[in-house]
This record gives C-alpha cells, structure tokens and sequence, in this order.
C-alpha cells in the first residue's frame, strides 16, 4: 500500500522519454508574455507583489545589500511558487517534492554564501560562531553547535520545502482513493473536504516558497 501511495511522485515515462522535469521550465514560456501584453489587473497585481517583496528583502539585507540582489531571492520565490501551483494541477508533475530539485537550489547558494563570507569577512564569520555574551566555559559547546547549525541549513531548506509538498499531496491522493468504496452522501462531504484541502495546500504552496525565500536572505545577510 505505501508503494503504491508514494509510486505517486515517480517520474513516469512516455515513449521511453522522461519529460517529467520539463515542467519545471513552463514558467520560462508562461512568464515573459507578461511583458509583451498590456497591462491588467493580474500584471498589476503580480508586480505590486514583487515590489513588496523588493522592498522586504532589500530591509533583511541591510545596507551591505543593494538593489540587483533582491532580485535573485524574488526569481527563487517565484520559481518555488510556480512549481508549486503546478503541481495541484492533475497529471502535472511535481519537482518541488523531490530532494533533487530542493537540494539544487538550496546548496549552491549555501555554498557561495560560505565561500563569500570566509573568504572576503573572516574575522567576521569566527565571531558569529560565539554569539555575544557566552561564558568562555561554554564556548566550545557554541562552536560545535554553531558549526552544526550552519552546515545543516541547506539540509533543512531542501527538507522543509519537499516534506510540505509530500505532505499535501499524500492527503488529496488518500481521501482521492477513498471515494470508489464510501456512499453518494459520505461522497459529496469528501469532496468539499478536497475543495477545502485544496486551498490549503494552495496556502502552503505560497507560505513554502515565501519561507525558503526570506531563509535564503537571512543566511545572506549574516555573511556580510
């Protein structure tokens, strides 16, 4: 029964060709017709979200941030978000439930921020593994744990994101297979249950993406 539960999240093939991961990169066909149409509510609507998160992460980066690095954080938030959505829709294949594509994406920017922080901010990076005011008894118990906690964040990033989306999916898939056996009147209380599971997950499909967003930020900010 597990099997065939998880077997949900398999890659299939068609023709003997896996173009599972293509839809990852829908977003790149879909998104630049923004530009080339006249301005509409929705365009409206997905700018002013965009200018508000400009405006959040530029404050989480503080003065030794500038304007071009809000933008990598925002096309994450919105490729996380993107694929997300996609992926509620049915025989649409969900790449933000795999390790391969959360880990793609959290440990290359772990990475260079580590890189970027020992290198140029040294000095800077020792002092963080104490945080102020630590008895020196217990210094070494904070930089064994400091050094722990950073070395996992990319871990937890990756970990976070695809456990939500599994989640989600599991439940729709479970209450889905329990329709053929129930009543017409225990049938029409599961679809409203669906309905309403849907909008959940379509809340957590925004909150996962937002989250891993600012994450990245705060791990960027601390290596300046």
């Amino acid at each position: 029964m597990m099997t065939n539960l998880f077997s949900v999240f398999d890659p299939s093939a068609i023709f003997n060709l896996s173009l599972n991961w293509l839809s990852t990169f829908l977003g790149l066909l879909m998104i630049p017709s923004i530009y080339w149409l006249m301005p509409s509510r929705y365009n409206i609507f997905w700018n002013s979200i965009l200018l508000t998160l400009h405006k959040e992460f530029k404050t989480l980066l503080g003065p030794s941030g500038h304007n071009g690095s809000t933008f990598i954080f925002i096309s994450l938030f919105s490729l996380i978000l993107f694929n997300n959505f996609m992926g509620l829709f049915p025989y649409i294949f969900t790449s933000t439930s795999h390790l391969t594509l959360t880990l793609s994406l959290a440990l290359p920017l772990w990475l260079c921020f580590m890189l970027y922080g020992w290198i140029n901010h040294t000095q800077h990076m020792f002092a963080h593994l104490v945080p102020q005011g630590t008895p020196a008894i217990l210094m070494p118990f904070m930089v064994c744990i400091e050094t722990i906690s950073n070395i996992i964040r990319p871990g937890t990033l990756a970990v976070r994101l695809t456990a939500n989306m599994i989640a989600g999916h599991l439940l729709l898939t479970l209450l889905g297979n329990t329709g053929p056996s129930m009543s017409y009147m225990l049938v029409t209380f599961l679809l409203v249950g669906q309905i309403a599971l849907l909008v959940l997950e379509s809340a957590v499909a925004m909150i996962q993406s937002y989250v891993f967003a600012v994450l990245s930020t705060l791990y960027s900010s601390e290596v300046n």
